[in-house]
Order: C-alpha cells, then structure tokens, then sequence
C-alpha cells in the first residue's frame, strides 16, 4: 500500500476565468518565507536566562495559552501586558493537544520586566513554494493544499504575509522518508499578504512582480499522459524547470488534491534531491506550453513519484 506525505507551503492566486476568454499566469516555482498568524499563541523554546520557573511549574514547548489569570489570549502582547500589571504568581490555562490544563508559576524578572521566561509564536512560520502570480491584479497562489495545525484541522488564518527566501541545502529523499527543502528568509520586507488558507492552497496579494512568460491557463479536458516539467526552487534562489512524466489523471472532481499521478525523469532533479521532497509542494506543473498544476504530495515509498493538484482546482478556490 503506498503512503503519501504532503508538503507545506507556496503561493498565488486568480480571478475566476471568464467565459470565452482564455486566461494567463506567470508560473513562478521561487521559494518563500511563509508567516501564517492565527489567535492562537503557543510556547516555541525556554529562555536559558529565565525560563527555570516555568520549567519547573510544568510547562511545555507547544503549549498553547489560552487564557492568563482568567483573561482570554489572542496575541503575545495580550501576555506581556497582564504580565505587568500582575503581583505574585499567575495562572495560566493551557491547551496541551487535546487537554486543557491549568499551570501556576512565579514570572521571572528581567530588567525589570515580569517575563514568563519563554518565547512565544503567533501561528506557523516556514517555507513553501509559489505556483501562479497573476501580473494584472498582483494575485498569487501556492502550495496547491492547505496548512493545518494539526491532522485534518485547516488553519483559520487572521492574517499572514509572504517573504523573499533562499534554499540553503536539500535534504535528499529516500524510500521510507521523505527528503526535505532548509531555506531561510532573507528579509523582513514582506513580498505580499496572505488572505486565504484553502484546501486547495493559500492565496493573497503580492507587491512584488515576478518576472516571467505568462502561459495560458490548461483545462482538464486538455491534459494527457506522457511528457511535461515543473518549475521549482531546489538551490540558491532562482528557480529551474525540471522534467517529469504524467502517469495517470484521475477524475475531474477528485477534492484531496491528487488529481494526476506523476514520476519525476530529470536527471539533476534525481541526483539534487532524490525526486519530489517537502517544500516543493506548490511547484507549478506546466505540458504543452500551459500552466496545468501545482505538485502537492511525494509517494513515501517512492520519492521520484507523487501527486498533483488540477490548476482549475486552485483557481475555483481562489475565486
């Protein structure tokens, strides 16, 4: 039986398709810094100066704080705050996966802030690849699935923003173990916001205008087996495209996003990474001169194959 690992991140987005009218993308492939934010605020690492007191009362990294002595959270700040207006020990609730708790502790003091001793992160922060940008609106969209917090649980996103990145190595793929994507953002100057977490990807609104020959829009009664590429980011900052054979298409209204099966044939791709490996999830597929999809999840078993998602699929999300 063959398992399938999904992958996390990419972006770019479109208007719906007018009827009669043929629309064109520029497929992107480049790799991004990816900042989702929610209301949720959990614990990501222990201050080694200050963190002995939480430490010690229990609490854990990727626990969330729901609430502190009674009021409820939504961002850090909201914990500093009550941080400072507080005298002695503060109650904090806390949502350890399924199981709510309840943590009492004694706030450090740094500099004359009352701190917990922790560092806290607002939503999820990665990297992910962007399949379509859209020149005449500024739209985008990537990673052709969504970002969860947890198994089937879509993130509900407030907010979020996309950053210039580059790939730092490629953890190679082998049978059993998907390989991995390691970049790093190299700034805090946003390249566009994030407005969507679908299950069919994420999509927002960029300032930044990706360079490229924009390619008519594919339908699924146009695609076929046999010879295509795609695009993706796999070292340093410029993406490349990469060839790869579509093995079978799967019905139109398939929704988990594994619309074409496809085997990666490219001899550098193979060498570099092993095939299909996390973080190259949203690259753009493109046969026949037309931009046709966006790769999704690799075959665990398999590196060199993996799934696709219909670009239509994207487009109808975005809408």
């Amino acid at each position: 039986m063959k398992r399938v690992a999904g992958f996390l991140f990419v972006l770019i987005l479109i208007l719906p398709l007018s009827v009669g009218a043929e629309s064109y993308l520029i497929p992107v492939g480049e790799l991004v810094g990816l900042n989702l934010r929610d209301n949720t605020v959990t614990v990501a690492a222990f201050d080694d100066l200050h963190g002995k007191n939480a430490r010690d009362a229990g609490l854990r990294i990727g626990d969330k704080i729901e609430a502190v002595n009674g009021s409820p959270i939504a961002d850090a700040q909201q914990v500093r705050g009550i941080l400072e207006e507080s005298d002695g020990n503060v109650e904090l609730q806390i949502l350890r996966g399924s199981k709510r708790t309840t943590i009492r502790l004694e706030p450090e003091d740094r500099e004359g802030s009352r701190v917990l001793g922790v560092y806290l992160r607002q939503g999820i922060s990665g990297i992910g690849t962007v399949t379509w940008y859209d020149p005449e609106t500024g739209r985008f969209g990537a990673l052709g699935h969504g970002v969860s917090t947890s198994k089937d649980c879509l993130m509900k996103i407030t907010s979020g923003n996309i950053y210039p990145a580059e790939v730092l190595c490629a953890q190679r793929g082998r049978v059993g173990g998907p390989g991995l994507l390691k970049g790093k953002a190299l700034s805090a100057t946003p390249l566009g916001t994030v407005e969507q977490n679908t299950p069919q990807g994420i999509f927002g609104t960029s300032t930044h205008c990706w360079e490229g020959m924009a390619l008519p829009v594919g339908t699924w009664e146009g695609l076929h087996t046999g010879k295509a590429c795609i695009r993706s980011t796999v070292s340093g900052g410029e993406p490349r495209e990469y060839s790869v054979e579509i093995l079978k298409i799967y019905p139109k209204d398939r929704t988990t996003g594994r619309n074409f099966l496809l085997k990666v044939t490219d001899p550098e791709l193979i060498a570099r990474t092993g095939g299909i490996v996390q973080g190259m999830s949203g690259s753009p597929i493109i046969q026949d001169g037309r931009l046709i999809g966006a790769v999704t999840h690799v075959l665990v078993n398999d590196p060199t194959m993996g799934y696709g998602i219909f670009i239509e699929s994207m487009l109808n999300a975005a809408g």
